[in-house]
């Protein structure tokens, strides 16, 4: 039994883990996509205050050149994440059902032992009554 409760914590612990992970991955995502609307209002602000549209223009701002380029790598990593986010997801969801599965054998394992030691008490009732009822129809 200690051996299967041991299991059971490595579970839970790969389970936290797996937890984490995707945790970790979509707070990279959430900031990565906030950087970028952040970049892309900076992009805007700078387009607007050189009044040139057109990033191929010779005169375009050499900032938001920059923050066009910044941006788009920004997009591109989250893009990476989302990938790692999937596999994140699958190995967490593999490993609750492995969890879950060596919790049921556990259930399973104590729900027998309980079974076990009733039919032991009641064997031990049952002898003792047979005893008792032994003894009393000696004495009748």
């Amino acid at each position: 039994m200690k051996s299967r409760e041991t299991l059971i914590r490595l579970k839970k612990f790969q389970v936290d883990e797996k937890r984490r992970k995707v945790a970790q991955i979509e707070a990279m995502m959430a900031e990565f996509d906030r950087i970028a609307a952040e970049l892309e209002r900076e992009i805007k602000v700078e387009q607007d205050r050189a009044g040139i549209h057109d990033p191929g223009h010779f005169a375009y701002p050499t900032y938001a050149k920059a923050a066009m380029t910044r941006r788009e790598n920004l997009k591109r990593s989250a893009d990476e994440l989302r990938g790692q986010l999937d596999d994140a997801k699958a190995a967490l969801g593999e490993a609750f059902e492995e969890l879950k599965k060596v919790e049921m054998l556990d259930e399973r394992d104590k729900e027998r032992d309980r079974a076990e030691q009733n039919i032991r008490e009641q064997q031990e009732l049952d002898r003792i009554a047979s005893m008792r009822f032994t003894a009393g129809g000696a004495h009748a």
